[in-house]
């Protein structure tokens, strides 16, 4: 035994360093004036894990020695770390390589082949920052294509631009390579157990607010993502090779993935040029002696990943996974595996991607440029022209949704003058988006209500329908007939300057605004006291008068206490965008009195929002983001097993997000209960909303997963069937409709009852037989997008979608879904904003 901790000490420090020699044969020849990444970086790559400022600084001098190299910062992620892009290729070409740029692009509109062109190939490493073989990897690749000599290099240079993005999420790396090196010791342990291949809460797969970069290709609600799609459609690559890791007891992986789970919107030529490509990884491994597979567990059905969101913008997308050593060593079902290994395997297969990209060079150029011509063609085969989108009373989500639509290079027109389409009425300004233009597949994509499926197995979502998720109102335009569009394209609506008027009795805003909640969190903090009617009322104003619904927000000229609150109050509705009124009696024509007992008192949120082990990090950080970006709050975000030490009547609210609340002490459960029996609004999602079921803060029944579950008939399966009944009982992602109680306080705001939720998990929280209590039910009809099994939808129709109920002097907020989904539920995230401001009312 003895012996062999000494033979593993010995093998762990030989393992711990791996020269240049490692990663290339000795028929490579490199140019000794292009600086090596050790002499910059001060370790051999795969000794340490690379840290961003490190990586920077050596693709920085790379660039500055090589001729072949150029390097451009994109943007910069939430902790202004820059996002580099190397443009590689060869000299001369580089000299002009926006030229370059400009006839790649221009291309895509000519009929003619392009027999000269470069194929365009993008290389992107560690979306997830704790697979870090990709952004190691990265300094390999580059000093490689600056530095190597000879014919292969050369020719390859030649028949390829090289876009070259090493660290997709510079947070997530940071915050991965400080983890793994602090637990590096100069004997390296291969421990699966040790602390340095468990990462502690959040992980470094996410980002700064611990979201998912691999998911957001699509929804672009960070900058990581919005910099990149920009540098994405400034050079449409024919290929982009996406870098990744998995579990360690795997091997490697690249694609193509399982064939049935290709989104019906990806041609079938993307597919076998995939394909094409893979034989050169296949043929790269297969020389090196490394195990891999295709066509298992990876889809390309959601287009918001790196590997899919190319196959709908005419592009190649190829997913690669390495078996991660997730620190610098580990023991594996394939042996040990070493840091350097991985790093190792992904610098074959860039080099291989490089490789079947200039040999498949032409296809590649090919199918690109007719992707585009045939945009035409598959606009005209379509029974329907366009979409027409109205988001209503509220200017602001529909801004959003056309800033969304843009980024990704579509085109939005105006309505000249109404439409109406079947029961649907669409005003002067509302939107149109033609089908008649490039970008038609992906409008498509976006717009897609389908809910039956080839294959019913889903890696991500199965439904993303974006107008569901802004809660917009839309339909498809089948004539022309009544079509009225301006060419000039969209504009948002302008704000005029807002002057206080001193004689103003009071000032009110709607509540229908979806920054309404930032202006009022901003007037709270600023010491602006205010109120919201709990009914509707008429008032005076001084061009006349005017009805305000439920939920508007009043500010009384006669309870304020600050010298100069009419200009803060201009100024902050101005900075968001929103229109106050100036009323000039509190004595009102219809409805309640401005000094109305219905006019309640608001106060700003004191928010805690439960983290730590045990807790979705997606989930509480989709939940910090929305609060930080959208409502302007700062929650306290308090670890689980600290809350039995946390003092809680300093809160005002307790958010408890999808998670596993056994954990709690038996003293945290009593000092939260007795909290909310005092006063304090607690809301659950999830598993937040279970506990709270369960623990008897609401009352309700659910049906378990498992109850759910044992609804399906299992009788005559055999072993094979198993993977295909799991993917019937679960539900990975899809919309469905609820109805909400436009008259309840959690549902001001809201201008139409039917409310689109996104629902990623099967259990149900039963309607309540008391009245009063549910806020949002399911539609007795409710999936409106993606796959859920009919024996599933069954059981969540007529189910309650948000609950609210008092306990004591507190209330209690239950929903079964997650409202702030990856930060684009524009729609339903706002019953949480309501339930910030709003909760008293339920009593």
């Amino acid at each position: 035994m003895h012996r062999l901790l000494l033979v593993l000490c010995v093998l762990s420090l030989q393992l711990s360093a791996k020269p240049l020699s490692f990663y290339f044969d000795d028929t490579s020849q490199f140019d000794p004036a292009i600086p090596k990444p050790h002499e910059v970086i001060g370790y051999d790559v795969g000794e340490w894990h690379v840290r961003p400022e490190q990586l920077v600084q050596y693709l920085n001098v790379l660039a500055e020695a090589s001729p072949r190299v150029s390097i451009k910062t994109i943007g910069y992620s939430h902790e202004r770390r820059p996002l580099v892009l190397l443009t590689i290729t060869e000299q001369a070409r580089q000299s002009n390589i926006e030229a370059v740029k400009s006839a790649h692009l221009a291309a895509l509109e000519q009929p003619q082949p392009r027999k000269d062109a470069p194929a365009v190939v993008w290389l992107g490493y560690s979306v997830h920052g704790n697979e870090p073989s990709g952004s190691n990897t990265a300094m390999l690749v580059a000093y490689y294509l600056a530095a190597a000599q000879g014919e292969n290099i050369d020719a390859l240079l030649r028949d390829t631009v090289i876009l070259l993005d090493p660290s997709l999420n510079p947070d997530g790396l940071a915050r991965f390579a400080s983890w793994a090196n602090s637990h590096r010791g100069a004997v390296l342990s291969s421990d699966p157990e040790h602390r340095e291949h468990v990462e502690r809460w959040p992980s470094g797969r996410t980002n700064h607010y611990w979201f998912d970069l691999n998911r957001d290709w699509l929804l672009l609600q960070h900058p990581e993502s919005r910099a990149r799609i920009a540098a994405f459609h400034d050079w449409k690559p024919n290929v982009l090779a996406d870098f990744h890791e998995m579990g360690p007891n795997s091997s490697y992986f690249f694609q193509p993935g399982i064939p049935s789970r290709t989104h019906p919107l990806t041609p079938e030529r993307n597919q076998s040029l995939t394909a094409a490509i893979g034989q050169f990884h296949a043929d790269a491994l297969d020389q090196a002696g490394q195990l891999y597979f295709t066509q298992e567990s990876f889809d390309d059905f959601y287009y918001g990943k790196g590997s899919t969101y190319p196959d709908i913008n005419g592009s190649v997308g190829i997913l690669f996974e390495q078996a991660s050593s997730r620190g610098h060593m580990q023991q594996t079902i394939n042996g040990l595996l070493t840091f350097p290994q991985t790093i190792k395997n992904q610098l074959i297969t860039s080099l291989s991607t490089l490789q079947g990209a200039a040999a498949n060079r032409q296809a590649l150029l090919d199918y690109q440029q007719h992707f585009y011509l045939s945009a035409e063609k598959e606009a005209k085969q379509q029974d329907y022209q366009g979409y027409v989108v109205s988001a209503g009373q509220d200017p602001y989500r529909l801004e959003q949704f056309v800033a969304l639509l843009s980024q990704h290079q579509i085109t939005v027109k105006q309505l000249e003058k109404s439409l109406k389409i079947k029961d649907q009425q669409f005003k002067k300004g509302d939107l149109y988006i033609p089908l008649a233009q490039p970008q038609v597949r992906l409008i498509k994509a976006m717009f897609s209500e389908q809910t039956h499926f080839k294959d019913n197995t889903f890696y991500d979502v199965s439904g993303w329908t974006l107008p569901y998720a802004y809660d917009l109102d839309f339909a498809r335009v089948t004539s022309s007939w009544g079509l009225k569009v301006s060419e000039s394209g969209w504009q948002a609506r302008s704000l005029a300057a807002q002057t206080p008027d001193d004689s103003a009795y009071a000032y009110a805003f709607s509540w229908q605004h979806y920054l309404a909640p930032k202006l009022l969190n901003r007037l709270l903090t600023d010491g602006i006291e205010a109120r919201v009617a709990l009914q509707p009322f008429t008032a005076k104003l001084t061009e006349g008068e005017q009805q305000f619904e439920a939920g508007t927000v009043v500010i009384p000229a006669g309870l304020q206490d600050l010298d100069n609150w009419r200009t803060v109050l201009a100024e902050q509705a101005v900075k968001l965008g929103i229109e106050l009124k100036a009323i000039s009696s509190g004595l009102t024509p219809e409805g309640i009195d401005l000094g109305s007992r219905r006019m309640m008192p608001l106060h700003t949120p004191q928010v805690l929002l439960v983290g730590g082990l045990g807790t979705s990090q997606y989930e509480v950080g989709e939940i910090w983001y929305h609060l930080d970006r959208h409502v302007g709050i700062a929650p306290s975000i308090i670890e689980l097993d600290r809350l039995e030490r946390v003092d809680l009547s300093r809160y005002s609210h307790l958010v408890l997000a999808d998670g596993r609340y056994s954990a709690l002490s038996k003293k945290a459960q009593a000092a939260i209960i007795s909290w909310v029996q005092k006063g304090g609004v607690i809301w659950g999602h999830k598993r937040g909303a279970q506990w709270l079921v369960e623990h008897q803060l609401l009352k309700a029944e659910i049906i378990s997963t498992k109850e759910l579950r044992a609804t399906f008939d299992t009788q005559g399966l055999r072993f094979k069937d198993k993977e295909q009944l799991a993917a019937q009982q679960r539900i990975a992602g899809a919309i469905f409709g609820t109805q909400l109680d436009l008259s309840h306080p959690l549902a001001f705001g809201f201008d139409n009852a039917m409310l689109p939720v996104f629902k990623n998990s099967a259990w149900v929280l039963q309607a309540s037989e008391a009245p009063f209590r549910d806020v949002a039910v399911y539609q007795p009809q409710p999936l409106l997008a993606g796959y859920a099994d009919e024996r599933n939808v069954s059981q969540i129709a007529k189910s309650s979608a948000l609950m609210a109920d008092t306990y004591g002097k507190g209330v209690v907020i239950a929903m079964p879904d997650n409202p702030v989904f990856r930060g684009f539920w524009y729609g339903s995230s706002r019953l949480f904003n309501n339930a910030l401001f709003f909760s008293q009312a339920v009593h």
